[in-house]
C-alpha cells in the first residue's frame, strides 16, 4: 500500500505558497478600503497598496531566507545558534504571544461582522465560541491536513473576490476615481504604512519553513506568492472606490461587505449575494485564524518539548477566547488590532532582519 503523502507532517514549498495568501487574506480586506480611502483622494490608494505590497514581498523574502538558511531547524534552535538559547526562547515566546493575540483578534472580528450582517439576534459570545471551536478542531488534527485545506479554500476565495468585482461593474462610475494623483506625500506615506501592515502574515515562515524538506526555493516562491493578496486587495479597493467613491467608502465600517450587497447576477439567481459572499469569506478567515493558532502552538511546543500538542491547545484556548471577548465595542477592537499590528512589526520585521544580519556577519548557517 502506498504511504499517505502527508502522513509524516512534512510539507512542500507549494503548501507554503498557498499558506502566505491564506493567512494574509482575512478580516483585514473587509475594512482596508475604508482605511486607505481615509488617507488618499480618489483612487490614489492603488499606489499605496502596490508600495505596501512590494515591501511585504521583500520582507517575505527576508524572513524565508533567514529560515531557509537553517534547513529542517526550528526557530528556537536556529535563533539559539545566532544569538543565545535564553534570548531565542524569549523571542519564541514573544512571537507566540503575537500570534495568540492575532488569533483572538480574528475570532472577535469575525464574530462582530457576523452579528452585524448575519446573526443580529445571536449573542456575540456564542458566535465567537462556535467559530473558535471549529478552529480548535482544525488545529488539533494533522498540520499537513490544515495546509491541504488552504489548497482547497484559496481558489474559492479568490474566485468570489473576482465575482464581486465583476458583477458590481454596473454600479461602477469612472468619475468616482477622480481626482488623480492629488494625494499629499503624507497621505501616501500613511496609506502605504496601513497597506504594508495588512500583509504581515509572512511571519509564519519563521516556523513553517522547518517543515519543508528542500527549502532552497522557498524565499523566492513565497515572495512571489504575496502577489495574490496584493492583487486581491487592489481589485477590491478599486471596485469599492469606483462604486462608492472615496468619501463614502471612508465612512463605511466594512466597505467590502457593502460592495457585495451591490452585486447583481443576471436572472436574479441570488437575491442576497452578500450572504453567499460572507459564507465564502468565513473560509478565508478560518484559514487565517487556524494558521495563526497553529503557529502559536508550534512555537510554544518548540520550547516546551515535553508538553503534548493537545495539552497546549486546551491550555491556550480559554486565553484566546477571553482575550477575544475583552473588547467592549468597535473602538476597542480597532485598538486591539492596532496594538497587535505594531507588536508584529517588531517581531516579524525588525527581529528577522537583525537575526539575518547577525547570522551573515558571524557566518552562522545550518547543515545543507
Amino acid at each position: 500500500m502506498k504511504d499517505f503523502e502527508y502522513g509524516d507532517e512534512q510539507i512542500g514549498e507549494k503548501e507554503l505558497r498557498f499558506a502566505i495568501p491564506s493567512i494574509v487574506i482575512g478580516v483585514g480586506v473587509l475594512s482596508l478600503p475604508r482605511v486607505i480611502a481615509q488617507e488618499t483622494n480618489g483612487v490614489d490608494g492603488w499606489v499605496s497598496i502596490l508600495l505596501g505590497g512590494g515591501l511585504a514581498m521583500f520582507m517575505t523574502w527576508i524572513v524565508a531566507t533567514l529560515a531557509a538558511r537553517f534547513p529542517k531547524t526550528t526557530f528556537v534552535d536556529y535563533a539559539s545558534l545566532i544569538v543565545s538559547k535564553p534570548i531565542a526562547i524569549i523571542l519564541t515566546l514573544l512571537i507566540s504571544i503575537q500570534f495568540l493575540l492575532f488569533t483572538s483578534y480574528e475570532v472577535r472580528s469575525i464574530a462582530s461582522v457576523s452579528k452585524l450582517y448575519l446573526f443580529d439576534r445571536t449573542p456575540i459570545e456564542f458566535i465567537a465560541l462556535s467559530f473558535f471551536l471549529v478552529v480548535i478542531y482544525g488545529v488539533s488534527g494533522s498540520r499537513a491536513g490544515l495546509f491541504r485545506l488552504n489548497l482547497l479554500f484559496l481558489p474559492i476565495i479568490l474566485f468570489i473576490a473576482l465575482v464581486v468585482s465583476i458583477f458590481t461593474l454596473g454600479w461602477f462610475e469612472m468619475n468616482n476615481l477622480a481626482p488623480f494623483f492629488q494625494t499629499s506625500f503624507d497621505g501616501y506615506r500613511s496609506a502605504t504604512k496601513f497597506s504594508f501592515l495588512s500583509f504581515l502574515g509572512f511571519g509564519i515562515l519563521l516556523f513553517y519553513v522547518a517543515l519543508v524538506e528542500q527549502p532552497k526555493a522557498v524565499p523566492k516562491r513565497t515572495a512571489v506568492a504575496m502577489i495574490l493578496p496584493v492583487f486581491t486587495y487592489l481589485l477590491i479597493y478599486v471596485a469599492c472606490i469606483g462604486v462608492f467613491a472615496d468619501s463614502a467608502a471612508g465612512n463605511m465600517i466594512y466597505p467590502t461587505v457593502e460592495l457585495a450587497k451591490e452585486v447583481e447576477i443576471p436572472g436574479e439567481f441570488f437575491e442576497r449575494f452578500e450572504s453567499i459572499f460572507f459564507v465564502i469569506w468565513i473560509m478565508a478567515i478560518f484559514n487565517t485564524t487556524a494558521l495563526s493558532f497553529d503557529v502559536t502552538v508550534l512555537a510554544i511546543r518548540s520550547v516546551l518539548k515535553k508538553m503534548s500538542k493537545l495539552a497546549i491547545i486546551f491550555t491556550l484556548s480559554p486565553i484566546v477566547y477571553l482575550v477575544a471577548m475583552y473588547p467592549q465595542n468597535f473602538k476597542d477592537i480597532s485598538l486591539l488590532g492596532k496594538f497587535i499590528t505594531y507588536y508584529s512589526v517588531v517581531f516579524t520585521v525588525a527581529v528577522p532582519i537583525l537575526l539575518l544580519i547577525i547570522a551573515k556577519l558571524r557566518g552562522v548557517k545550518g547543515d545543507v
